[in-house]
């Protein structure tokens, strides 16, 4: 399918209609299909809280910043914290979100790939680069990601267990 034609290119819906989770799960159910699984909200050790956080089948960290509001977009100074924490980093867009901005040198198109995603599905419209982690980092966040998932799966079984250990 050329790009033109991908339904997920067509004109915006009316403002307001995807919300960020919207697009965090049409992103979800590409990177499943791919062989990526993520969580949403994940926070980092630098303070930030990656939208989504997840691993690849080759043990690459990845991460996507989701903005669905071109004020959001361009608001945004804190994103460039999040590359030292992943071997890629994606921009998570709502369809019709005007990404002309991502191309500017302020936004590092040379690190950065782009997703567009809805609630039901996604596409990259431009892979990102791979900047491989140090060993020693990569370990420590690939353990926190996974007791952060595993806490998340045990308090949801029991939500009595809430209150011991902490997410991150």
């Amino acid at each position: 399918m050329a790009e033109r034609d991908s339904p997920l290119l067509a004109p915006a819906a009316p403002p307001g209609a995807l919300t960020a989770p919207d697009v965090s799960r049409g992103i979800g159910r590409l990177f499943a299909r791919n062989d990526i699984w993520c969580v949403a909200e994940m926070p980092l050790r630098c303070g930030r809280r990656a939208d989504l956080m997840g691993i690849d089948a080759k043990g690459g960290i990845v991460i996507v910043e989701i903005k669905v509001s071109r004020a959001d977009l361009l608001g945004d100074c804190k994103w460039t914290d999040y590359l030292d924490y992943c071997d890629r980093f994606y921009w998570g867009l709502a369809p019709g979100l005007d990404r002309a901005c991502l191309e500017t040198e302020a936004f590092l198109p040379e690190s950065c790939g782009v997703i567009v995603a809805d609630g039901y599905d996604a596409e990259i419209l431009r892979p990102a680069p791979t900047r491989r982690l140090a060993p020693a980092r990569r370990k420590v966040e690939v353990e926190r990601l996974a007791r952060a998932a595993l806490r998340r799966i045990v308090t949801g079984a029991d939500p009595h267990t809430v209150r011991w250990g902490s997410e991150g």
